[in-house]
């Protein structure tokens, strides 16, 4: 009993002192970082979080290279960009490809310069369950959801590391932590993904490279459009299922963790 008196009194002052630390971030916030200027390259950039998430930081000035399947829809994102001030690029870029991202990043770094802020975002999904879902849908997932990550990071990091300057985002998502019925490639990958984030990090402090920083997003299930009806797959083989702790996030809420993440 005596020693855990004395030990609640050690640990008083350290509790004391990160309330006040609270209390003062509270009025007086760390000021935020300025991206001015910065080369951000967006994957998935032509709908949904990669979309928002563009228009946030062409608000900030940034120079934005922006990759995407759907040519329509990344020209529509970088019309906006541009639209808010911001000078942007749009590549066509199949992200399941890896020599397709490697010639893609050689031409960005001739022809535009080093990235500094990369938001791996890329990504797919289908809704099924395990024996409906076909083969190359499988191998699909992965290619863009996982292995995409590491062409990226192979094909930007050595400049960050050289200059010690730089930051990688893993967009990932809540079925990164917790599984789902009838999206076990998608689970899975997402798993992978939150797996490579943390790998990465830990590689990075391991070389003592301080410049360059790593965030990850983990949203829950996000009104964007990219799954019209998530529930019909269940719905056909005759099952539900309820994900009572789980809402629905918002893309501007998405966006908004994953720049405020970044720019602290």
């Amino acid at each position: 009993m005596v020693m855990f008196i004395l030990n609640c009194l050690l640990l008083l002052p350290f509790l004391i002192f990160c309330f006040l630390e609270s209390l003062l971030k509270i009025f007086i916030p760390k000021k935020r970082k300025s991206v001015t200027g910065e080369i951000v390259l967006i994957t998935g950039a032509g709908h949904g979080i990669g979309r928002l998430t563009a228009y946030e930081f062409a608000k900030l000035k940034c120079k934005l290279v922006l990759w995407d399947i759907n040519k329509h829809g990344i020209e529509e994102t970088a019309d906006e960009c541009r639209r808010l001030g911001a000078k942007a690029h749009a590549f066509v870029v199949d992200c399941s490809k890896r020599e397709d991202i490697y010639s893609s990043a050689k031409k960005v770094k001739a022809e535009i310069g080093d990235v500094s802020i990369l938001v791996n975002n890329a990504g797919v999904v289908y809704a099924s369950d395990l024996f409906a879902t076909q083969d190359p849908q499988i191998e699909k997932t992965f290619e863009v959801n996982v292995l995409a990550h590491f062409w990226t990071t192979k094909a930007f990091l050595p400049a960050m590391m050289k200059n010690n300057h730089g930051h990688i985002v893993t967009v990932a998502s809540a079925a990164g932590h917790t599984t789902v019925p009838f999206l076990m490639a998608y689970c899975s990958s997402k798993f992978a993904a939150v797996g490579f984030h943390r790998a990465l990090t830990d590689e990075l402090a391991a070389l003592k490279i301080t410049g360059v920083k790593t965030s990850c997003l983990c949203p829950n299930f996000i009104n964007t459009g990219f799954i019209k009806n998530p529930s019909t797959a269940q719905e056909k083989a005759g099952r539900t299922w309820t994900c009572k702790s789980c809402s629905i996030s918002t893309g501007p809420s998405c966006f908004s963790a994953c720049t405020s993440g970044m720019l602290i």
